[in-house]
């Protein structure tokens, strides 16, 4: 099974099937060059990740949304890289680095954290950068937009609460907020 995530490597337009061979990596762009490195690397036959959020951009004045990538200055790659493949991502123009140790001993992000990230970017709920968290009262939800997904919650309210998910390698976080009515522990 293949994941398709478009030329661009956008959210848009995702399949929900992933190939059951592979890794999820983490790629580190230079600034505002995360969009560009997609693509090449999509060109090049690779599955790129690049979850994006809404955000209110002012330019000449005017205010608008704009997709902005949801972990700045990071993409995901969903390949097995052996030194050849490896190489070939390295020379994607805007790539600072692929994280890891070297070419066979890269950082892994585990599959159970980009399906939620992905779950979210495919749901198009309201996205806001949020501290890190690594631990919490882990709760799943049960109904709406994001069923399934699991996080960390915080401001536990009887009507409203923030679900936090994390990458944990990244030491990065995003929060949606969701009714309290629907979550239950994990």
């Amino acid at each position: 099974m293949a994941l398709d995530v478009g030329a661009a490597g956008t959210n848009s337009g995702v399949l929900a099937s992933t190939r059951l061979d592979t890794t999820w990596h983490v790629l580190w762009t230079h600034s505002r060059c995360e969009q560009m490195v997609a693509d090449q690397l999509s060109a090049k036959g690779f599955h790129p990740f690049l979850p994006q959020i809404e955000v209110w951009s002012v330019r000449a004045g005017r205010r608008r949304l704009i997709d902005a990538p949801m972990f700045p200055g990071y993409l995901f790659l969903n390949d097995t890289l052996g030194k050849a493949s490896h190489i070939e991502v390295r020379k994607a123009r805007g790539l600072a680095r692929i994280l890891g140790e070297a070419w066979d001993r890269l950082a892994v992000v585990p599959e159970t954290e980009i399906a939620a990230i992905r779950h979210v970017a495919d749901s198009r709920v309201p996205v806001f950068a949020h501290p890190y968290l690594r631990e919490g009262r882990r709760v799943r939800i049960i109904s709406g937009p994001l069923a399934d997904v699991e996080g960390i919650l915080v401001k536990a309210r009887p009507e409203k609460g923030l679900l936090v998910l994390s990458v944990h390698l990244l030491q990065r976080s995003v929060a949606v907020e969701v009714d309290g009515a629907q979550v239950v522990p994990a």
